[in-house]
């Protein structure tokens, strides 16, 4: 015949939680994981924001040779920002001037951060810039302006870019390479 002790004894009791060393020992182990990977992942934010804005360059630069086959002419932009005057050219059918066949050249969804888009002040790149778009109007093939502290010489006759700092660093992003 068996006993069965009628109290647990001292030695068979084992702990069923955590201490609060072993918590505070996960808790700086997770801190230091997020930490890693936090500069990654703006890395990989940054990456998107860039293929975004590359993207969208070469999209207007694409609408405005569509309007120069259309229209047998560059379009005629008051400057040489896709300000709300420009993306009315390109985006909408309800300016008959520059647009008399009311077609849309290029769309573009409402603004929304770090994805770029139209607002009231044009058309912006993911970081809020208006993206700047020069013109060889005359048709000499050639461009030659200054951007991001260097001059650019182009043989092309549509030119779009943007300028983005991240820190002290300036970046520039274009239709053209």
């Amino acid at each position: 015949m068996k006993f069965l002790p009628t109290s647990p004894s001292r030695s068979s009791a084992t702990a069923s939680a955590f201490t609060l060393i072993e918590l505070l020992v996960v808790i700086a182990i997770i801190a230091v994981l997020m930490g890693l990977l936090f500069p990654a992942a703006q890395s990989a934010i940054n990456s998107a924001k860039k293929t975004t804005a590359k993207n969208q360059a070469v999209q207007i630069a694409t609408a405005i040779t569509a309007y120069e086959t259309e229209y047998g002419r560059l379009p005629n932009f008051p400057t040489t920002n896709m300000d709300t005057n420009a993306t009315a050219i390109l985006c909408t059918t309800n300016d008959a001037s520059n647009n008399p066949r009311g077609l849309i050249f290029l769309e573009s969804s409402l603004w929304k951060n770090g994805k770029g888009g139209t607002n009231s002040g044009g058309f912006l790149d993911p970081w809020s810039n208006t993206y700047s778009v020069m013109l060889d109007t005359n048709y000499t093939n050639g461009l030659s302006f200054g951007v991001a502290g260097s001059t650019t010489n182009l043989t092309k006759h549509i030119a779009v870019w943007t300028v983005w700092t991240n820190g002290s660093q300036t970046n520039i992003i274009n239709s053209w390479n």
